[in-house]
């Protein structure tokens, strides 16, 4: 009976740090403006817009592409063209659409991803 208390001390303190190295993995990055601005501008990187073409017209981050979230038929489409085990970043108007985008992406295999808090509004206000 003296091993049992040990055991479970044992399988607690194993879940606990299985549980902390799995939160500290998290491939989804909420950038501010600042950050997403020097990470992107002037780099080859895989920058995507994911508002409505028209939102897109609008006006943009240099270089973004268009890839609309509420085109669900060509959304997957579209990403599955990206390189997953490249970063890729994404923003929308405001984020939550990147946000979504970015869950969606961490599920099909995307291994870093950057979601631009507060979207375009955040960045035309910085810029």
């Amino acid at each position: 009976m003296k091993k049992l208390p040990l055991l479970l001390l044992f399988v607690f303190t194993s879940f606990m740090a299985t549980s902390q190295e799995v939160a500290q993995k998290t491939i989804i990055k909420v950038d501010n403006v600042a950050t997403f601005k020097s990470e992107v501008l002037g780099k080859n990187v895989q920058l995507v817009d994911v508002r409505t073409p028209d939102e897109y017209n609008e006006g943009k981050i240099d270089d973004a592409i268009n890839i609309d979230y509420f085109d669900q038929d060509n959304f997957a489409k579209a990403f599955e063209k990206l390189d997953k085990n490249k970063p890729v970043y994404v923003y929308c108007r405001s984020g939550h659409r990147s946000h979504e985008s970015a869950v969606l992406l961490e599920k099909m295999g995307f291994k870093e991803i950057h979601d631009l808090d507060g979207g375009y509004l955040a960045w035309s206000a910085k810029n």
